[in-house]
């Protein structure tokens, strides 16, 4: 919300959508409170919103990596913060697949470099990575992506929880369109 604006942006509208919808499925339907955690996956949400922001890494000449195979490599022809936010993307990119669309998932993943990779576990490595390399100002905390690691087959489950959530509540004009 703007001072100019009494009114919430699209924008807003949409993480603090998520930020509830997430709250309540971890919280209250997981009995998970990890309020940094779950703060960083409703963030998260509202960033992948938007295609650019899922296919966020690209190569030195400007090309976009939509494979996990490829942001690896890229991930190794990085150093320091770069690197770190190469693994970390790895991290959010498996986990927002594998939590909300696992069979959109296995489609990108069918007979494509990705097709021998596994999502989980390359998601808990590539947090695990990123929590050991040195972070920037912006960065998430070592520690939260350590969490994420550990926790990520919980996160995964709770991310199917928050999809079947939002899905229920489709038909209401309150909820931001989603992925359009």
């Amino acid at each position: 919300m703007t001072a100019s604006s009494p009114h919430p942006s699209r924008n807003e509208m949409l993480r603090r959508f998520f930020a509830g919808l997430t709250e309540y499925t971890f919280t209250t339907r997981l009995g998970v409170a990890d309020p940094p955690l779950i703060d960083y996956l409703a963030e998260m949400l509202a960033d992948f919103v938007r295609t650019d922001a899922i296919y966020g890494i690209r190569t030195s000449t400007g090309e976009r990596l939509s494979q996990v195979a490829d942001m690896l490599a890229e991930a190794q022809a990085r150093q320091g913060a770069a690197r770190r936010r190469v693994h970390r993307h790895i991290g959010d990119y498996t986990l927002f697949w594998t939590g909300l669309y696992p069979e959109i998932a296995e489609k990108q993943r069918a007979g494509k470099k990705d097709s021998l990779i596994d999502y989980q576990d390359q998601g808990k490595r590539n947090y695990l990575i990123a929590s050991r390399l040195p972070a920037d100002k912006e960065s998430a905390p070592n520690v939260l992506l350590q969490r994420l690691s550990e926790r990520f087959d919980l996160c995964v489950y709770g991310l199917s929880e928050v999809r079947k959530q939002w899905e229920e509540r489709e038909g209401d004009a309150e909820v931001p369109l989603l992925l359009g």
